[in-house]
């Protein structure tokens, strides 16, 4: 793991929410990141379903986001979000894990832009994609 790679997963792991949340860093590096959040039912939007509150899984999705943006080798390291379009396709399965897989497809001087999608065991089907912008500071 390179230097890039260890200083995405520490500042993951040092994040209260990403912590509260219990997400674990599943894979990084080269402008990609793999983010697993385990179901909790303290994350339960609607209890009449189960199914985990929107929030969250925008959380995991802009977290991996970050984490694929600084995990680039064109990346400064740091970075936070700029803009986040997150298009939710269908409800998380309850009682299943929640996957954000990111990928940094392009870095500018102060800009870099990323494609993700969120899964549950249904892999073929994502709970939700996104697209979205990030800094690149101090390039």
């Amino acid at each position: 793991m390179d230097h890039k790679e260890k200083l995405a997963q520490q500042f993951i792991t040092a994040l209260p929410h990403a912590r509260e949340l219990g997400l674990t860093v599943t894979r990084i590096g080269d402008g990609h990141a793999e983010i697993a959040m385990p179901y909790d039912p303290r994350l339960v939007g609607d209890p009449a379903t189960g199914v985990i509150h929107g929030g969250a899984v925008s959380t995991v999705m802009d977290t991996c986001c970050g984490a694929a943006v600084m995990s680039h080798p064109k990346s400064t390291g740091v970075t936070a979000t700029i803009d986040l379009r997150i298009e939710y396709m269908r409800a998380a399965t309850p009682g299943q894990t929640i996957v954000a897989r990111a990928t940094c497809h392009h870095i500018t001087r102060s800009v870099a832009f990323v494609r993700a999608e969120a899964v549950d065991d249904d892999t073929g089907r994502p709970v939700a994609v996104a697209s979205g912008s990030f800094t690149q500071e101090g390039r």
